[in-house]
């Protein structure tokens, strides 16, 4: 787990989460979660960023910049208006 800000000072959680299934490929993909339930801010998961193993999901969030992490949560967000739930 990685904790950074916003652009705004709204604290997040990066962590990796875990498709169920038999199938191995991109199995593991990127979740933020906000720190405190501000403003009905809800958990995002970006699909779209996926690993084949645990290991490699974790070694890959644990070297993203703060800015990298701002940089796809400002994506995720911006795919659902109005909604912090995106890349489903």
């Amino acid at each position: 787990m990685r904790a950074f800000t916003d652009d705004t000072g709204r604290g997040w959680e990066a962590s990796v989460a875990e498709r169920p299934g038999h199938d191995y490929k991109g199995r593991f993909f990127l979740r933020m979660v906000p720190e405190r339930d501000e403003q009905g801010a809800r958990e995002v998961t970006l699909k779209d960023i996926r690993w084949n193993s645990l290991q490699t999901a974790r070694r890959t969030l644990d070297t993203m910049s703060d800015l990298e992490l701002r940089r796809r949560l400002k994506q995720a967000l911006g795919r659902a208006p109005g909604s912090a739930r995106a890349a489903e």
